[in-house]
């Protein structure tokens, strides 16, 4: 029964997330992401890191959300934009995908060639951002993000597997 109600708040949570999503100002998202992306990327930015995206834009999409936000590095920090007129590289996947790779509990390389995961433009700047993905230290991430990240990935993951399990057994008869 908990197996099942986990499962359809896997499958359909999303949904009932795109409305409030798509209502939040983009001036909120613009703050939100700024602050998280500061935070998780607080030693890259000290150590400059992110000079590989100096003037390019890089497009991030959560699909099933409809969110999409272009992220760039000009005058030694971070941009979200709303709109660009170009982009060099562009990651799009769905939202629990997304929490599962940001929790460490999927590989993006794994989700890219089952196609959840797409990688679209300039390969080597979308190598670039995967690498920097891949540096994040968990750890250095205050403990009630991590907690949150960590729980909701396992809770996603699990209902996953739930879909995974029937899938096996519908198949074997």
């Amino acid at each position: 029964m908990i197996a099942q109600l986990r499962k359809q708040l896997v499958q359909h949570g999303p949904a009932l997330l795109r409305v409030p999503a798509k209502l939040t100002p983009f001036s909120l998202q613009k703050k939100i992401m700024l602050d998280s992306l500061a935070m998780v990327f607080k030693e890259a930015l000290a150590d400059g890191d992110f000079e590989f995206l100096e003037d390019r834009w890089l497009k991030v999409e959560v699909r099933d959300l409809g969110l999409q936000w272009f992220i760039s590095y000009q005058d030694q920090k971070l941009v979200v934009a709303e709109h660009c007129e170009h982009h060099d590289v562009s990651f799009s996947g769905e939202c629990n995908d997304l929490v599962l790779i940001a929790a460490r509990k999927e590989d993006p390389d794994t989700l890219f060639f089952q196609r959840r995961l797409r990688i679209e433009g300039d390969t080597e700047l979308g190598l670039e951002v995967k690498n920097l993905m891949d540096s994040i230290d968990l750890d250095s991430l205050p403990s009630p993000v991590k907690f949150v990240l960590q729980q909701s990935a396992d809770f996603i993951h699990q209902g996953m597997q739930t879909n995974v399990i029937e899938n096996e057994v519908t198949h074997a008869h």
